[in-house]
């Protein structure tokens, strides 16, 4: 799959997002990366990457913040789906939305505990 079809796919991802998250997501930048450096993944296969400070935590002060950043990258992804286009989709809409739930403060635990 290409990269611009790759891209196509997470903004589709993003625009399906229900309104309520679009709405409140704020100062957020969602890239596409084909593999993560291996500082960043430390030996792990990670599909996406959220860095930024969570909502939860922002000040009520006016600073200025840099933007939070969300990384999806597409050779594990592409790896994982074994090259099934209905996986890849699948598993960009579940990446999508997993690092988007950190920039409203849900951790990975927290998220586990909601799938059970």
């Amino acid at each position: 799959m290409t990269k611009a079809d790759f891209k196509k796919l997470v903004a589709e991802a993003l625009v399906n997002l229900p309104e309520e998250f679009k709405e409140k997501m704020e100062n957020v930048e969602v890239v596409v990366e084909d593999w993560p450096t291996v500082d960043i993944a430390k030996g792990r296969l990670l599909l996406g990457l959220y860095q930024g400070v969570p909502k939860t935590t922002w000040g009520r002060g006016l600073a200025v913040r840099l933007p939070d950043k969300i990384t999806i990258f597409k050779g594990p992804i592409e790896l994982i789906s074994r090259g099934d286009m209905d996986a890849i989709k699948n598993l960009i809409v579940d990446t999508v939305q997993h690092e988007i739930a950190h920039h409203f403060g849900i951790s990975d635990a927290r998220l586990q505990e909601l799938k059970r």
